[in-house]
C-alpha cells in the first residue's frame, strides 16, 4: 500500500514537472518569436515634394499657398501613426529656393515625433544663389539633431537586416528639371550596395529611375546606367522616388518602385511603409494615405488636367509585395 501511494506521488510530480516544463517552454518560444517579429520589421513614412511656400498664390497645379496646412495634416497623421522608425522627404520640400522658405519649413518638420531625413529636389537648391547645398545641409542639421551628414548624398542603418541609401539626384551647373547622378556618386552608390551583403536596400531619390509617365524634361537622364548597377545585386532592394507628383508601384524582378505623389497638387498623398524581412522573403506592406483636407483635395483635383495621371490605379495606392531574398 505503501509502495502504491509512493508510486502514485511520483507519477503526479513527472506530471506536474511536464506540464511546468511545457507551459515555460511554449512562453519562451511564444517571446522568441515576438522578439524576431519586431526586430525584423521596419515602419517608415515617405513625404515628397511638399512645397513649402510662404506667398498666398498658387500655381497652374500647385496648391503652394495651402503647403503649410497640407504638411502639417500629414506630420500629424504620421504622429499619430504607432511605431514609425523614420520619415524620408523625398525632394522639393520648399518652392523656391531661397534660406528663408527652409527657414519657414523647418518648424513644421521640428513637429515630427520621429526621425526624420530627406533627398534633394530640384526646387531646394538654386544656381548661383546662397542657399547652396552646403548651406541648407547646415541649416538642416542645426535644426534637426538626427540629421548628422556633411554630403547630400549619405547611407545609414536604421536597425538590424536593413540598409538606407539617400541619392542626390540633382544638376547644379545648369537650369534643368531633369536629374542625374554623377560618376563620383554612381561609383559610391555601387560600393555600399555591395557592402549591404544580404540586407534590405531602402533607396530614396527625387528623380526617378523608372518614370511614373514619360517626360523628356524631368527624366533621370543617365536611369538605365543607374538601374543597371542596381540589376548587379540580388538582395532585395526598394526604390522610394518623387519628382512626377504621381502615383506608380511597379515590381522589376527583384527590386521595387515606388513613386510617391506631392503633398500641394492633387492626389495630396503621402505613404506609410512596413517592411518585414522573413527568413526566404521580404514583405512590403505600402499604405497610401491621403491629405484629410478634403476643400484643399478637391479644388487641387479641378487644377490638373487629367486626375489619373497623377492619382495611378488602385494597384498603385496600397498593397502587398513580395521579394526574394
Amino acid at each position: 500500500m505503501a509502495k502504491r501511494s509512493k508510486k502514485k506521488k511520483q507519477s503526479l510530480f513527472i506530471k506536474l514537472a511536464n506540464t511546468v516544463f511545457t507551459v515555460a517552454l511554449a512562453g519562451i518560444m511564444a517571446y522568441g518569436l515576438q522578439c524576431y517579429s519586431a526586430a525584423t520589421s521596419l515602419k517608415f513614412a515617405q513625404v515628397s515634394d511638399a512645397h513649402f511656400y510662404t506667398g498666398e498664390d498658387n500655381t497652374s497645379f500647385k496648391l503652394r499657398a495651402e503647403s503649410d496646412k497640407l504638411l502639417d495634416d500629414a506630420v500629424d497623421q504620421i504622429n499619430e501613426t504607432p511605431n514609425i522608425n523614420f520619415v524620408m522627404f523625398t525632394g522639393d520640400q520648399i518652392d523656391k529656393s531661397f534660406e528663408k522658405e527652409l527657414r519657414a519649413f523647418l518648424p513644421h518638420a521640428q513637429k515630427l515625433v520621429y526621425p526624420w531625413y530627406f533627398a534633394f529636389g530640384n526646387h531646394d537648391t538654386c544656381i548661383g544663389g546662397y542657399l547652396t547645398p552646403e548651406v541648407y545641409i547646415e541649416m538642416v542639421s542645426k535644426a534637426n539633431p538626427n540629421f548628422t551628414y556633411k554630403k547630400p548624398y549619405y547611407s545609414f542603418i536604421p536597425q538590424k537586416g536593413y540598409k538606407v541609401i539617400v541619392l542626390d539626384t540633382i544638376i547644379r551647373d545648369r537650369l534643368t528639371s531633369n536629374g542625374r547622378i554623377g560618376e563620383e556618386q554612381l561609383k559610391w552608390f555601387d560600393n555600399e550596395l555591395k557592402t549591404a551583403g544580404k540586407d534590405t536596400v531602402l533607396v530614396f531619390m527625387h528623380v526617378p529611375i523608372i518614370e511614373p509617365f514619360p517626360s523628356e524634361g524631368h527624366r533621370l537622364l543617365n536611369a538605365e546606367e543607374v538601374k543597371a548597377v542596381i540589376e548587379k545585386y540580388k538582395n532585395p532592394i526598394a526604390v522610394f522616388q518623387g519628382h512626377y507628383h504621381s502615383t506608380m508601384i511597379k515590381q522589376m524582378d527583384n527590386v521595387l518602385y515606388v513613386s510617391t505623389p506631392s503633398l500641394v497638387s492633387y492626389p495630396n498623398a503621402f505613404r506609410i511603409i512596413t517592411v518585414t524581412n522573413h527568413r526566404k522573403k521580404v514583405v512590403f506592406n505600402i499604405e497610401y494615405k491621403e491629405t484629410r483636407l478634403k476643400n484643399i483635395q478637391k479644388l487641387a483635383k479641378i487644377m490638373v488636367f487629367a486626375s489619373n495621371i497623377y492619382s495611378g490605379e488602385e494597384k498603385d495606392h496600397s498593397g502587398t509585395f513580395e521579394l526574394k531574398r
